[in-house]
């Protein structure tokens, strides 16, 4: 069992690391949402408008980030016995929904600006967009560096949000340059257009990722014929059945089953061959196990109910 201790110790390390991270680039983005939402009006320039959109959303995922991972922190209690991990997945489908919504309004403006290309002052938008650009690459550079962007779907989240920004502002800057050079002011619209398909698919994927865990999806990291494997590879384990593999939050998996064991084990014996196991699952990303055990008679008995899914069992008590 000491594994899970250290297990646990790691969890909290890289948690107070994320927390710490996302709310230093919770700040940086929300202050410079501002400055760029109001370059966007003042230069008439929907690139930009539809870049601080994104990074508007970018604050609000941000920010969600931040008190899921304060949420996270919360005790289990008998009314919430996962704590409040979840909280995490809920904000992620927030997020990537307000994703969504965002870049439809993008496209529908964009559209009306291709027929009636408006005046834009190129200069500031320039300027403003290249600041954008390195705004953001410090804001994933501090993500990077601080937190866990690999394994955890709240920092990936965040992660993505950032990364698609940066690409938001390279658009505005070529656009700009379009604008200076050429006055090709259609170049506004086409590059807010490409952001807005930047944030639908990040909408649409973290979206798609969060609903799978809230459908108590089979978590993508975990591999179940790796796990079947294991326990019929395992002496004294006849086979299991009912398995259930689950994901009660981002980088935590549980499993369930029932396992069946030779008769002529003891208490003891099951115990270690159980310890063994959870020491193996830990290693194909499963932290929490819970096993029921039954013996090899108790399963003939039960075969009977399987078949008639336990309907006619239940017509006998009438």
């Amino acid at each position: 069992m000491m594994g899970h201790g250290h297990h646990h110790a790691h969890h909290d390390h890289t948690h107070g690391a994320n927390k710490r991270t996302l709310t230093i680039a919770f700040f940086i983005i929300a202050v410079y949402m501002l400055i760029e939402a109001i370059g966007g009006i003042l230069t008439n320039s929907l690139a930009l408008l539809s870049d601080a959109g994104h990074m508007l959303s970018d604050a609000v995922s941000l920010g969600v980030g931040v008190l899921a991972f304060k949420f996270g922190e919360k005790v289990a209690d008998y009314s919430r016995t996962y704590g409040y991990r979840r909280f995490e997945i809920l904000a992620a489908v927030f997020n990537g929904a307000t994703l969504i919504v965002i870049s439809i309004f993008i496209f529908i403006e964009a559209i009306q600006r291709f027929f009636y290309p408006p005046e834009i002052s190129s200069y500031g938008m320039l300027g403003i967009a290249m600041v954008g650009l390195a705004v953001n690459v410090l804001v994933a550079w501090i993500l990077m560096r601080g937190g866990d962007t690999h394994d955890n779907l709240n920092m990936r989240a965040a992660f993505l949000h950032v990364v698609g920004d940066m690409l938001g502002s390279v658009a505005a800057i070529v656009a700009a340059l379009f604008i200076l050079l050429l006055d090709w002011r259609w170049m506004d619209p086409l590059a807010s257009i490409i952001v807005a398909f930047i944030i639908i698919t990040s909408g649409y994927r973290v979206t798609k990722d969060a609903v799978h865990v809230l459908m108590e999806g089979t978590p993508s990291n975990v591999d179940i014929d790796e796990i079947i494997t294991l326990f019929n590879n395992t002496p004294g384990i006849i086979g299991i059945h009912d398995l259930h593999v689950w994901c009660i939050t981002s980088g935590q998996n549980a499993l369930s089953c029932h396992a069946v064991v030779k008769n002529d084990l003891s208490l003891t014996e099951i115990q270690n061959i159980l310890k063994n196991i959870e020491h193996e699952l830990l290693h194909l990303g499963i932290a929490h196990m819970t096993v029921q055990i039954e013996d090899e008679n108790h399963v003939h008995d039960d075969s009977v109910l399987c078949k008639n899914n336990g309907i006619h069992h239940h017509h006998h008590h009438h």
